[in-house]
């Protein structure tokens, strides 16, 4: 079953639930998929590839937003945002942990044999290839730092 086709069984079932919060993530999530679709000119769906990449925007977008209104003390504009974002972490593959993300780095350094934070662009290239979907930039980033400090 397609994004698409999960996407709008969700949505069936939130406007069931009169859940708002679900249907406006869902709404964001469909509306991405059709823009995206637009923009490649593509008749048939977008890769698996191309699905995850799009849902991590949408979550990103929303954990940054979520932040700027915790800033400014504006719980009631953060909650729903915080809300979205798990109904969105739904249809995202189980993200790992940091210690599996470390581990996987600490591989890609031994096995390039890198060194000092010089490398940093090429690590940071390996490591997004083989944990695309898996794990946020913001982590891996994080942890190349640390282990390449």
């Amino acid at each position: 079953m397609s994004l698409s086709a999960k996407i709008m069984d969700e949505m069936k079932n939130a406007m069931r639930a009169k859940d708002t919060v679900a249907l406006e993530a869902l709404r964001a999530i469909k509306s991405a998929i059709l823009l995206a679709q637009t923009e490649s000119g593509a008749k048939e769906g977008l890769s698996a590839d191309e699905e995850i990449k799009l849902l991590q925007r949408l979550v990103k977008q929303r954990k940054d937003s979520a932040a700027i209104y915790t800033e400014q003390n504006r719980a009631d504009l953060a909650e729903p945002e915080i809300a979205q974002v798990a109904v969105i972490e739904k249809f995202l593959p189980a993200q790992l942990s940091e210690a599996e993300v470390e581990a996987t780095v600490a591989k890609i350094i031994a096995e390039g044999g890198f060194s000092g934070m010089a490398a940093m662009g090429q690590v940071m290239g390996a490591a997004s290839k083989e944990l695309a979907g898996q794990a946020d930039g913001k982590t891996i980033s994080n942890v190349v730092k640390k282990l390449l400090a």
